[in-house]
């Protein structure tokens, strides 16, 4: 069956409940004479409740209407938030440095509105050792309270120990965030182009950085 409603001629039945293209009610009328109204607003008769008894039909122009709903379904399936879930892969006795970037890629992802699933990897010797791994857990989860929460507590999974945290910011949130601070560095770049040119000279021009050893 069409899900598109009967519209003008299409619509058989002796008389509707007519709603005028302001959302008024005219109450129920024969169908020749909403036709005739129709015809005399440059608009089209479009059945919006079939089921009703007499059919509830509108005066409006369809081809808009449709256009208008397009676009908004559109619009609905760009801001669908669909849910991420990250992975970080740690191992138990993980060195500061190392600790610190893995913890920056997590609060990226938090912030990103995503989940994030924390895998501490434990080998040998350090399975018999599963608090090491708890212990590093919290660590992570206090480290990054403001951000996000534990939604499943730390658990063993064979050689592993996972974790899953879930952002306090809704990922639709996340994205209006940043589609508005994208907005405002265009704007900043437009109401002054010449600084955005200045910042790039000077990253040209500043002397590289050796590479940090391993």
């Amino acid at each position: 069956m069409s899900a598109e409603p009967r519209i003008n001629d299409r619509i058989r039945v002796p008389e509707v409940r007519l709603v005028g293209p302001s959302g008024e009610q005219v109450g129920i009328v024969p169908l020749a004479k909403a036709l005739e109204l129709a015809q005399e607003y440059d608009l089209d008769l479009v059945e919006v409740a079939a089921n009703a008894r007499p059919p509830v039909c509108k005066l409006m122009d369809y081809g808009k209407f449709k256009y208008e709903s397009a676009m908004k379904a559109r619009e609905a399936r760009k801001n669908q938030a669909h849910t991420v879930i990250k992975e970080m892969k740690l191992r138990p006795k993980i060195d500061p440095h190392d600790y610190d970037t893995k913890k920056g890629h997590v609060v990226r992802f938090l912030k990103q509105g995503d989940k994030v699933k924390i895998t501490i990897m434990f080998r040998g010797r350090e399975q018999s050792r599963p608090e090491l791994g708890y212990r590093l857990l919290q660590r992570l989860a206090e480290d990054v309270q403001d951000l996000g929460f534990v939604e499943s507590n730390p658990k063993q999974d064979g050689r592993n120990m996972i974790m899953v945290l879930g952002p306090h910011k809704k990922k639709t949130e996340a994205m209006a965030e940043a589609r508005e601070a994208q907005a405002a560095r265009k704007a900043e770049a437009k109401a002054h182009p010449g600084r955005s040119q200045n910042a790039a000279e000077e990253t040209a021009e500043a002397p590289a950085e050796a590479p940090a050893e391993a």
